[in-house]
């Protein structure tokens, strides 16, 4: 291969390695800030993203929102619910129906909770939420673990929701690095295609 081709290729590998790095670290930054946040007290509703069931058992990752959910509402005990999530692979019930489930074992009252339970991706989990909330203003809390958080709010804001703060759960450790990496392409994903 000639010289001057070889230093373009590596020129060309150095500068895409470069942006790459650079959009792994804003892409990081975002994702982390978001994370940290706190969400506003007394909301109206609180979402309570969907994450894979094990037959009718809860992942660890749906356990920890869940289980944040819960600190929440019973802090602030006018906070409307909605369980979101519908029917995957392997999944007995609804993801919906298995955060209902949760709240009312722990005391949640029944008229508390919206059943958000037909749909299967971040967008629709948020899009059908929506339709549930009758004010654009209300005043509205996500709740997912901490890596997923920007992008759902940034979706979030795209399906019309104006008065958005999030609330974060814990990632679990055997899944923290696969779960993180794959965010930074899922975010990538939501900017371009996402609408």
């Amino acid at each position: 291969m000639n010289k001057h081709i070889l230093i373009k290729l590596r020129g060309i590998f150095m500068i895409f390695t470069i942006l790459l790095a650079i959009y792994f670290i804003i892409v990081h930054l975002l994702i982390s800030n978001t994370a940290a946040e706190r969400p506003k007290e007394n909301a109206d509703y609180i979402i309570i993203l969907g994450a894979r069931l094990h037959g009718e058992r809860m992942s660890l990752s749906l356990y920890y929102r869940a289980l944040e959910a819960l600190e929440y509402v019973e802090g602030n005990q006018n906070t409307i619910i909605i369980a979101s999530g519908g029917q995957g692979p392997g999944e007995d019930i609804t993801e919906a129906e298995a955060i209902k489930r949760f709240m009312l074992e722990h005391g949640i009252e029944q008229e508390r909770i919206i059943l958000e339970d037909t749909s299967t991706t971040t967008y629709e989990n948020l899009m059908n939420s929506y339709s549930f909330i009758e004010d654009d203003n209300k005043t509205v809390v996500i709740v997912s673990n901490d890596f997923h958080l920007f992008r759902a709010k940034m979706i979030a804001e795209r399906v019309g929701f104006n008065n958005i703060s999030t609330l974060s759960a814990e990632t679990p450790k055997v899944a923290k690095v696969k779960l993180w990496f794959r965010e930074y392409f899922a975010v990538l994903k939501s900017w371009l295609i996402d609408r």
